[in-house]
């Protein structure tokens, strides 16, 4: 078996191996990239972030109709092709896989579809449809992501549970749906499948739903979620689940009480683990953590100096952009630079309704820390663009640094949060202070002025609502 030679190989091609693949390659380096399936693009692009934001526009065009009779705008009760939704949501994801496909050809970028084992540090063995091909390399970049997470009391081996990659398949409108685990997944498949009709019930462990988030901001979620969903409950567990006919039959805890009840589908959205099993690591210098990620250092170098890791299998906040930009430290540290992942902005958003975006330090870590800080807060309905689209549930927070006025955190719950949140990230990212948003001038009427705003309540003086500066906490 002859063996391929490379400079770089990636393994894993979705949004942080294929980013680190045209990096190096647009760097002049010789790159192999190896993904197990036929598209490119990974768990993202094809049973993540993109499918579901699809579907979460889709479904809420059919909100959108049903809240405009109030506007004297009256529309006939929707009607559901399933099937051409399903369509019309896997040709976005197919036209977003073939640019990838397209670009890594472009880009002189080798793609072997097929199954990469490590035979040592710096020897890998690719199982593909047409047999074995060894790979040899000088640095590898691992970036295989990560899967749902299933516990065992739940995989009863019938289609009916779910994790999100089958929910997101949309094969019927289950009438009545059991979420488990009120994470940013399973409350943003809730609207979904909510708005297409079903009646949702969410089951949460904890005693808050969106628990990373600081609880006024999860708020405006949380009371549209009450009047979408059939019920929330929080400081619940589920025992047991079983095969009842057509339904699942589900033993759960709840207010001290024991209930069991049947539901048409489960979706199982309690976390997700890393795919660190059969890859041969066994076989390198590289060691995982506890949890089953692949341990690295600021540099995203793994035990083995042959070896990166980038993304989800590296740990931490899983979320495409953040493994977006371990692909470039990877590549940057491999061309000898000496590039860390230190003190960098990495938003998060949940495309829940309304939307919640966060950056930097929420009020719960900066209490953690013991950190001195103000808040400042700016609600939407004090918005004319929010009125004028009658989305004033929203608020717009930020934390700041009572002796040098510097942002250290902000969050925004509200239509369109996800996109909103980049102005403060740049802005973050860039040390300013909140005098520095409160006197950049803003367009009107936009959701952006909620930020300026904000940052002028700090100082009292916030033209559309009455602030008052408050004290240190």
């Amino acid at each position: 078996m002859d063996s391929l030679k490379t400079e770089i190989v990636v393994i894993g091609a979705g949004p942080g191996g294929y980013a680190a693949a045209f990096y190096a390659a647009d760097l002049g380096k010789k790159v192999i990239l190896i993904e197990r399936e036929k598209r490119l693009g990974g768990v993202c692009l094809n049973r993540g972030c993109i499918p579901s934001k699809a579907l979460l526009y889709a479904t809420h065009q059919i909100v959108n109709a049903r809240e405009s009779a109030h506007r004297g705008i009256t529309f006939a009760e929707p009607t559901m092709d399933l099937s051409k939704l399903r369509t019309w949501k896997d040709s976005v994801i197919e036209k977003l896989g073939g640019g990838v496909a397209t670009l890594a050809k472009m880009r002189g970028v080798q793609v072997i579809q097929g199954r990469a084992y490590f035979e040592g540090s710096n020897k890998l063995r690719v199982e593909t449809e047409n047999g074995q091909q060894s790979v040899e390399y000088d640095k590898a970049i691992l970036a295989v992501g990560s899967m749902a997470a299933m516990p065992k009391a739940f995989d009863l081996g019938n289609p009916r549970v779910m994790t999100s990659t089958e929910a997101l398949q949309v094969e019927d409108i289950p009438e009545n749906l059991l979420i488990v685990g009120g994470g940013y997944i399973g409350m943003e498949l809730g609207f979904v499948y909510s708005a297409l009709g079903s009646k949702v019930t969410v089951i949460e462990a904890l005693d808050a739903i969106l628990a990373g988030a600081d609880p006024d901001l999860a708020r405006p979620v949380v009371a549209n979620a009450k009047k979408s969903f059939k019920e929330i409950r929080l400081k619940a567990r589920v025992g047991k689940m079983s095969t009842a006919g057509k339904q699942i039959k589900v033993e759960s805890e709840y207010n001290g009480e024991k209930m069991t009840e049947l539901y048409d589908r489960v979706l199982v959205a309690v976390g997700r683990v890393p795919n660190s099993t059969d890859l041969g690591l066994e076989n390198t210098k590289a060691e995982l953590d506890e949890k089953g990620f692949v341990k690295v250092n600021h540099h995203q170098q793994t035990a083995d100096p042959s070896i990166y890791a980038i993304g989800d299998i590296a740990g931490g906040i899983l979320l495409a952009h953040k493994a977006h930009k371990e692909a470039r430290i990877a590549v940057e540290n491999i061309q000898g630079e000496d590039v860390v992942f230190e003190n960098i902005i990495i938003p998060a958003v949940v495309f829940t309704d309304p939307e919640l975006a966060w950056c930097g330090l929420t009020e719960a870590e900066a209490k953690a820390k013991g950190l001195k800080y103000e808040v400042a807060k700016f609600p939407w309905s004090a918005s004319g663009r929010a009125l004028s689209f009658d989305r004033t549930d929203g608020v717009t927070k930020m934390l700041i640094d009572p002796e040098t006025d510097r942002i250290l955190g902000v969050g925004i719950c509200g239509a369109g949060a996800g996109e909103l949140i980049a102005e403060a990230t740049l802005g973050m990212e860039m040390g300013a202070t909140a005098e520095d948003i409160a006197l950049t001038v803003h367009a009107h009427p936009t959701l952006s002025e909620t930020l300026m705003e904000c940052a002028e309540a700090f100082y009292g003086h916030a033209t559309h609502t009455i602030a008052k500066k408050k004290s240190a906490h």
